[in-house]
C-alpha cells in the first residue's frame, strides 16, 4: 500500500520510514516531513487526556530554564513592547508570563485550553511554538494560519526535537509519545523557510527561529 500523501506539502511522492508496534510513519520526498497516516491519530478526547498528564509547572526552574532556550533569543531580536501569541500554550502559559514580564503583550491559543478563535483574528509581531509543531495533524493548514498571523517582518519561534536519520529515528524516544504525530528535521525547516520567505535560524538542538520577509510574498 502506498504511503499517504505528505500532509505538509501535499507530495505524493512518499515512502515507508519506519514502523513498530503501533504506527507506521512515512516520509516525503519533497519537503522531508515524516508523519503518522490520520488513520492513526488519537482521538481528541485521548489526546487531551495525555496532555493533562503532562507536569509543566510554571514555577518549576527546571521548565522556566528549558523555556528560555527560546525565549532568550527571541528577546534579543524583539522590539520593545511587541504584541505575540503563544500559540498552543497548553493549560500553563509560562513562556507568555516570561515575555510579559519582559515589556510585551501576549494572547494564548489553544485548541484544548485556551480556545479563543478571536486571537486568530489579527496579525502579531511574533509568535511562539513550544513542543506544539510535532502534534500538528494537518501541518500545511496550521502553518498557513501561522504565516498569516505573522506581521511583515514578524518572529516566529519554535521549539521541537529534530529528526535526523532513519537510525536514530528507530531509537528515538521522541517518536514514542501517541500525540507526536509530525516530525521535522532541518531540511524541513528549510522547505518552510522557502515556502514561507523567510529568514531562519537555528540555535541549539531544538530552537528554530523564523523571521517573516518584510514584502510577506510567499506564493
Amino acid at each position: 500500500m502506498p504511503a499517504p500523501p505528505c500532509p505538509l506539502c501535499t507530495s505524493a511522492d512518499t515512502r515507508h520510514f519506519h514502523s513498530d508496534s503501533k504506527r507506521v510513519y512515512s516520509r516525503c520526498r519533497h519537503c522531508l516531513l515524516v508523519y503518522v497516516d490520520c488513520a492513526q491519530h488519537l482521538p481528541p478526547s485521548q489526546e487531551q487526556a495525555i496532555y493533562d498528564l503532562h507536569q509543566n509547572d510554571v514555577d518549576d526552574p527546571g521548565y522556566i530554564k528549558f523555556l528560555c532556550r527560546l525565549a532568550k533569543p527571541l528577546l534579543e531580536r524583539l522590539p520593545n513592547n511587541s504584541e505575540g501569541l503563544d500559540y498552543g500554550c497548553g493549560p500553563g502559559p509560562a513562556l507568555a508570563d516570561l515575555l510579559k514580564a519582559q515589556g510585551h503583550r501576549m494572547k494564548l491559543y489553544d485548541p484544548f485550553y485556551a480556545d479563543f478563535p478571536e486571537h486568530l483574528q489579527q496579525a502579531y509581531d511574533f509568535i511562539v511554538c513550544t513542543e506544539v509543531v510535532e502534534h500538528f495533524r494537518a501541518p500545511k493548514s496550521e502553518f498557513d494560519t501561522l504565516f498569516d498571523l505573522l506581521k511583515p517582518g514578524g518572529w516566529l519561534g519554535i521549539m521541537t526535537k529534530l529528526v535526523v536519520d532513519a537510525e536514530a529515528f528507530a531509537k528515538w524516544h521522541y517518536k514514542n509519545d501517541q500525540t507526536h504525530i509530525s516530525f521535522f528535521s532541518r531540511p524541513t525547516f528549510y522547505w518552510l523557510a522557502a515556502r514561507y520567505n523567510c529568514q531562519i535560524e537555528f540555535i541549539g538542538n531544538d530552537v528554530i527561529i523564523l523571521q517573516r520577509s518584510p514584502d510577506r510574498c510567499s506564493d
